[in-house]
C-alpha cells in the first residue's frame, strides 16, 4: 500500500480562521483534532491536503502558503489523496484511523479565498475524515493507506 509522511499538523479555535502549525496533537475517535474548531459528530472531523497540490499552488501563482493555510488539518507528502476515495482508510502514526467520508466540498467564499485572491484547494482535493481510532500524532509520523 501507498506509504507517505505527515509533512504537517494544524489547528485553529474555530471555523473559519487559518489554522496554525503543531508539532503533535491528540485526534480523539469519533470527534476530530483536540481543541481544533472543526472537531464534532459530524463527517469532516479531519482534513487532509496533499503537500504537492499545495507547492503546485505557490509555485504558479507566485504564493507562500504554508501548513494550515489552506483550512487544512493535516498535509500529507508523498500519496496521491484523492485515489484513495470514498471510504478508504489512512493510518496515520501507529495508531490514529481516518475514514475517507467525502472528497472536495462545496465552494464557498472563505478566509482561504479572501486571503489568497480566489484560490482554494479544499473544495477540489480535500480529504474529509472521520476519526475511526484515534491516538497521538506527531510531524514526521508515516502516512499510509490501508
Amino acid at each position: 500500500m501507498p506509504e507517505g509522511t505527515l509533512y504537517s499538523i494544524s489547528i485553529s479555535p474555530e471555523r473559519g480562521t487559518l489554522k496554525n502549525e503543531v508539532e503533535e496533537a491528540r485526534v480523539i475517535e469519533n470527534y476530530g483534532l483536540e481543541n481544533d474548531g472543526h472537531a464534532g459528530d459530524w463527517d469532516r472531523q479531519v482534513t487532509c491536503l496533499n503537500k504537492a497540490s499545495v507547492d503546485k499552488v505557490n509555485c504558479e501563482h507566485g504564493l507562500n502558503v504554508g501548513p494550515g493555510g489552506f483550512a487544512e488539518n493535516l498535509l500529507i507528502e508523498g500519496i496521491d489523496l484523492v485515489k484513495i476515495g470514498v471510504g478508504g482508510k489512512l493510518k496515520v502514526g501507529n495508531d490514529v484511523i481516518l475514514r475517507v467520508m467525502q472528497i472536495g466540498k462545496e465552494d464557498h467564499p472563505s478566509i482561504v479565498t479572501r486571503t489568497y485572491g480566489g484560490i482554494s484547494l479544499l473544495p477540489y482535493e480535500g480529504l474529509f475524515c472521520r476519526v475511526i481510532k484515534g491516538g497521538t500524532i506527531r510531524k514526521g509520523d508515516k502516512v499510509e493507506v490501508l
